[in-house]
């Protein structure tokens, strides 16, 4: 009797979801390029990336 290739199978759905990921990850790109500066989140040029260094700290008295 054959056996399942459990291991074949997990791979294979693990390539999928990438595969799906990576698309909704092209699409959102385009429609963002499409929508411009107006669209959703936050606006063009604010980068979402902050620096902890950057941020005033906290004070303890």
């Amino acid at each position: 009797m054959a056996r399942t290739n459990f291991q074949y199978e997990k791979r294979q759905r693990e390539l999928e979801k990438k595969r799906k990921a990576e698309e909704k990850a092209r699409r959102k790109q385009e429609a963002k390029r499409e929508g411009g500066e107006g669209g959703e989140g936050e606006p063009a040029g604010e980068a979402q990336d902050t620096d902890p260094s950057q941020e005033p700290a906290a004070q303890d008295a």
